[in-house]
């Protein structure tokens, strides 16, 4: 736990050395996009052109040196939600986008490790994994899917898994106004 500054005691802004210092550190800790680590550096130095300017050359310098690149961070991004989560697409875009990943890198990222994978196999993994079983009624059948949309998996994926588990058409038709409403992310 990092001790508090002194009230009143203004921080001082960081020069290029200093913040280059500053962004190793937190890229030690864990790897950060660049959106990341930018918002990190913008409470170390001034505000305005001059702060801006040494942020510019404190990111070039980290990606000249290879220790700061959004695509292998999409990359190892993906792959971990996937073998270890057990997410799918959806979710890891949306997930890449809130770290700052820009469309296209994510868009390339996610086409590579997902082509070759099943996503009724890794849904069904991912229910495995949360540990749900099979619904007794609709109340239980509405919050599976609820689960795996949260989860990113397609409708259709959905509704072929709890077709499978012998889920009443009745059931499936009240789920179709679920599956339509936007959701809170």
């Amino acid at each position: 736990m990092p001790f508090a500054r002194k009230p009143g005691k203004p921080r001082d802004f960081l020069n290029e050395t200093g913040l280059y210092d500053y962004a190793v550190r937190a890229l030690a800790r864990r790897m950060r996009t660049e959106a990341e680590l930018r918002r990190l550096m913008q409470t170390r130095v001034e505000p305005g052109e001059r702060g801006e300017a040494v942020i510019a050359a404190v990111i070039a310098k980290l990606k000249q040196r290879r220790y700061l690149d959004d695509q292998s961070y999409a990359e190892t991004f993906t792959r971990l939600r996937q073998e270890n989560e057990k997410l799918g697409q959806r979710s890891v875009r949306q997930k890449l986008a809130q770290k700052g990943v820009p469309a296209s890198i994510a868009q390339q990222a996610i086409e590579s490790r997902y082509a070759a994978t099943d996503e009724e196999a890794l849904a069904r993994q991912h229910l495995d994994r949360k540990r749900i079983r099979k619904p007794e009624n609709e109340k239980e059948t509405a919050r599976v899917m609820r689960r795996l949309i949260a989860a990113g998996f397609s409708t259709g994926v959905i509704y072929k898994i709890l077709r499978q588990w012998d889920v009443s058409d009745d059931t499936l038709a009240a789920l179709d106004t679920l599956a339509d409403e936007p959701r809170e992310e």
